[in-house]
């Protein structure tokens, strides 16, 4: 991968949905060259995929980050549990003072202290915090 790839790859991110013209434009190069460079981008992996990112109109109300401790061997159980909830978009496992860090969003009050219940419910769920987000200060995702 040289510049010129990172620069479209940078250019893509920012809108997957340019024209090949437009980035041939701004990279200053041959439409078919622009083409080519993103199908062997595509077929080497460093492009896996495009996606919709929802705009603010179909973003949910709200956004909460969960720390979440469990007991010992309680792993499989708690994760099969959180991927069975509609509202928890992301779970990672971390080092430090909790196991596991879980991303929810939910359209209301009442769904997010609904799902947070669950968590706090779920054997093998020592305990929880949870921090809703107020706002979003820097997002590089989108």
């Amino acid at each position: 991968m040289d510049d010129t790839d990172e620069a479209l790859i940078a250019m893509l991110a920012e809108n997957a949905r340019q024209p090949a013209a437009t980035l041939a434009r701004r990279l200053g190069l041959a439409r078919s060259t622009v083409q080519a460079r993103i199908e062997r981008l595509e077929k080497s992996g460093a492009i896996a995929g495009y996606t919709l990112r929802p705009g603010s109109a179909l973003s949910p109300a709200l956004r909460a980050t969960v720390l979440i401790s469990i007991e010992p061997r309680a792993g499989p159980g708690v994760l099969a549990r959180l991927k069975a909830m509609p509202e928890v978009e992301t779970v990672h496992t971390t080092t430090g003072r909790v196991d596991l860090i879980a991303t929810l969003t939910a359209r209301d009050t009442e769904t997010l202290d609904a799902a947070l219940d669950r968590i706090g419910e779920t054997r093998g769920v020592r305990g929880s915090e949870s921090l809703v987000h107020l706002s979003t200060k820097l997002d590089r995702r989108r």
